[in-house]
């Protein structure tokens, strides 16, 4: 994981800018603290920030060919490089010695070298990455982000006609008039040194369950087969140099991945035992479960306990570095940012974490509100679709404030694209506990992945979950701080994306001096929810029109007393 900056399209030579690109790129060296490199031909130039993770002694960046002539900067982990390579060298032998580094990056460069621009829609890769392509030859670029948006990217447009590409805003607001997030799915390709505003989007994430809505998938649900399919992405997203650990909530999803993750870390051999992370006020309900994970999945734990104070003291860092005002994210992020901070001092760069599962097993307790599969489907579909602006931003960005790394094996492409093909019929809750395909999958008695009274616990939201009182005091400081006179002229002092209450306005202050732009304003998501639903889904019951908070709390009538007997 790292930072990537790339400018094309300059109005006069990239050395002139090269001392003020690396001035930019330092912006976000947090992301890529073991080294940096540039890049700089004619008009156009290729920063980046590294965190080595694989191809620890040549994997530098940016990356090149043999003959010189592509250059790559690239934020990215692809779980199935060595696939790629082989049908690669297999196709085309030549390609057999071309390689020069021991980095999985490696390879996308010779994949469009074999394939040209739109090698990406031709190649199915597996992993989570954006990166930026130079072609000096053809003076072409090719810009792309993984299909769920797990890597942050984002475009402007600069004050002198150039287009540029940054892993975080920050790096480019100074310099670009607009800006907004790269799409997820997509890839870009334009010139540089014959620029014109003519360079081309286009999707190359095409899959019918992603793009068509209105889909309703029938595949069949087979314990076994989820089982393994799950195990494999886990197994997949373990490729590292260095030392690794997981996110451990105590909750279902990310026991589930700590516990297959601490099986595969034993059978690699592994001499010590896996780390497990968890953090939690004081008597948070997290840290008391999360212990139980560990204790009987045998990893090294580490349970955080953090001060209402210490959260927030951070509180504008952490908008500083998620680049939002987004009340759910800022709420959930503050602490997964303090813990990042106390995991980068325990030496582990890279954690597994369990994102992803809610949006694709609808474990959101508002989903138990769904009037059929249908809906129920299409509002997944969403929730998949969005997460690049909420849960993604801040398992990339909160850890990466600090150096470290997660993985999120729920989004890899093999898993997700069998998960969103399965009869939504499998994931109604039906009066149950939500989440029961992920349950009945890993209910193996003669050999538990859980201890029972972690494997059927409720979900509970991580804001929710690290102690209740975190978020009660956030909505109190912002109504001591926040009059109702500021709130009744809120769309005059914000008219972009106007605060909906105290709290997200205190944010917005905040947000506001960071970055102030429009185009920031623009690219942070808003509209109501409840316990984070979509807009859409607030129509499926009376009781939610009158509600306005994001958290699992506000949801009535789906907590354990209430399901039927499993």
């Amino acid at each position: 994981m790292c930072g990537i900056l790339a400018i094309f399209g300059l109005s006069n030579d990239a050395e002139n800018w090269r001392k003020k690109t690396l001035q930019l790129s330092k912006l976000i060296r947090h992301r890529g603290p073991d080294w940096n490199g540039i890049y700089c031909y004619k008009n156009c130039i290729l920063a980046h920030e590294r965190l080595a993770i694989v191809g620890l002694i040549s994997g530098a960046q940016p990356i090149t060919n043999k003959t010189k002539d592509i250059y790559m900067t690239i934020n990215a982990e692809i779980y199935n490089y060595i696939q790629l390579k082989e049908e690669l060298i297999k196709k085309s032998p030549q390609y057999a010695d071309q390689f020069t580094t021991d980095s999985d990056c490696e390879i996308l460069i010779h994949l469009y070298k074999e394939y040209g621009p739109d090698f990406i829609t031709k190649c199915k890769i597996n992993g989570m990455y954006a990166f930026a392509i130079y072609d000096k030859i053809n003076d072409l670029y090719i810009i792309a982000r993984d299909p769920i948006g797990i890597i942050p990217l984002y475009m402007g447009w600069g004050k002198d006609g150039s287009i540029w590409f940054s892993s975080e805003m920050k790096a480019i607001q100074e310099n670009c008039d607009n800006y907004e997030i790269f799409p997820p799915g997509f890839y870009y390709v334009g010139k540089s040194v014959n620029i014109s505003n003519d360079g081309v989007m286009k999707q190359f994430y095409n899959e019918r369950w992603f793009n068509d809505i209105e889909y309703i998938p029938n595949n069949k649900y087979d314990v076994a087969e989820f089982r393994e399919q799950f195990t494999n992405s886990v197994k997949r997203h373990l490729m590292s140099e260095v030392p690794y650990g997981v996110l451990l909530s105590g909750g279902l999803d990310s026991s589930i991945v700590a516990s297959i993750a601490s099986r595969e870390y034993k059978k690699l051999g592994n001499l010590d035992v896996m780390r497990s992370y968890c953090i939690g006020l004081e008597g948070s309900p997290d840290i008391e479960a999360a212990e139980k994970v560990a204790q009987f999945i045998g990893t090294r734990h580490y349970s955080f306990i953090y001060t209402i104070q210490e959260g927030l003291d951070a509180i504008s860092d952490v908008i500083y570095h998620l680049e939002t005002f987004d009340v759910t994210t800022i709420r959930a992020s503050t602490p997964m940012y303090l813990m990042a901070r106390k995991i980068k001092a325990t030496g582990v760069k890279m954690v597994l974490s369990g994102e992803g599962a809610d949006e694709i097993f609808c474990g959101y307790l508002y989903f138990h509100k769904a009037p059929n599969k249908e809906e129920l489907h299409k509002e997944s579909v969403r929730k998949v679709r969005d997460l690049h602006k909420f849960d993604n931003n801040r398992a990339n960005k909160s850890m990466m404030a600090w150096g470290v790394e997660t993985r999120v094996p729920f989004l890899d492409r093999e898993f997700i694209e069998y998960a969103m093909n399965l009869d939504p019929k499998e994931k109604m809750s039906d009066g149950r506990i939500e989440k029961m395909a992920i349950r009945e999958a890993f209910n193996v008695k003669d050999d538990p992945y859980l201890p029972d009274e972690v494997l059927w616990r409720q979900k509970e939201q991580f804001s929710d979950g690290v102690g209740y009182n975190w978020i009660d005091t956030l909505k109190q400081v912002a109504d001591e701080n926040v009059s109702d006179l500021q709130m009744k002229y809120a769309s005059s002092r914000f008219p972009i994306a106007s605060p909906s209450s105290k709290e997200e306005y205190m944010y917005r202050e905040i947000f506001s001096k960071h970055f102030p732009s429009p185009s920031a304003a623009k690219t942070v998501p808003t509209g109501k929810s409840i316990a984070c639903s979509t807009p859409i889904a607030i129509e499926w019951d009376k009781s939610f029109k009158d509600m306005a908070d994001p958290s699992g709390r506000a949801i009535s009538g789906v907590h354990v007393d209430a399901y039927e007997q499993i």
